[in-house]
């Protein structure tokens, strides 16, 4: 089956070189929107598999878009983040909206269709590392957040050290290797971490273990 993407951004030259670096690479833009309350019409219309989504557009921001989407396709369609910024604080708000990722739009034509094909594989796209530092500079803990949250105690002791783990920025390989484990086990505790919690994707993991307080801003790999 092709994959199949929406491009929301409200500079035209900026989705028409996207549609041409997508479709070049065989993965059909179904639609085009340049603000958020299009991008959700589109979605709704179209239902694509990835969707490109910039966070500052006119009418609905990609945030909001982003929420919406999200709440209404379940986990059907994957929202990725476009931004100007590296550490942008919208983007942090965008990854608790549900948001599989995000891209600078710098990004080579290449980095674009990895990206894309990376998020319709329902991995989360940036690495842990680069979520970390976006969570330890806007997220706060707090008990009234927290709670809206399911209850880590879902988690047997063994997942709860895997989450936290992840959340410090370990990658597979590096979590099989610190807990002595097979990768397909580590997948597998993983897939059982997102699937107790309600989470997304890997990027969703991080930012509740921060958010709960499981793991501190500043921890590092020990």
């Amino acid at each position: 089956m092709s994959l199949r993407a929406v491009i929301a951004d409200d500079q035209a030259l900026v989705r028409t070189g996207f549609r041409m670096i997508l479709t070049a690479d065989g993965i059909d833009v179904v639609a085009e929107a340049a603000d958020g309350a299009e991008a959700v019409a589109a979605v709704r219309r179209t239902r694509p598999d990835v969707v490109l989504m910039d966070i500052r557009m006119p009418q609905m921001d990609g945030i909001e878009a982003t929420r919406r989407i999200v709440a209404r396709e379940a986990n059907e369609t994957r929202v990725l983040i476009l931004t100007t910024y590296d550490l942008d604080r919208y983007v942090y708000a965008a990854l608790t909206a549900g948001a599989s990722g995000f891209l600078l739009k710098d990004v080579t034509p290449e980095q674009l269709v990895a990206a894309v094909r990376l998020v319709r594989s329902g991995d989360a796209l940036l690495a842990p590392t680069i979520t970390r530092r976006l969570v330890e500079r806007f997220a706060h803990r707090d008990e009234a957040r927290a709670t809206l949250h399911r209850d880590l105690s879902e988690l047997t002791p063994r997942e709860l050290e895997v989450l936290r783990l992840l959340a410090t920025g370990l990658s597979n390989a590096e979590l099989a290797d610190r807990l002595s484990l097979s990768a397909t086990t580590v997948k597998t505790h993983v897939a059982r971490i997102l699937s107790k919690l309600g989470l997304r994707d890997r990027v969703q993991a991080v930012v509740l273990a921060y958010e709960t307080g499981l793991i501190a801003p500043g921890e590092r790999r020990a």
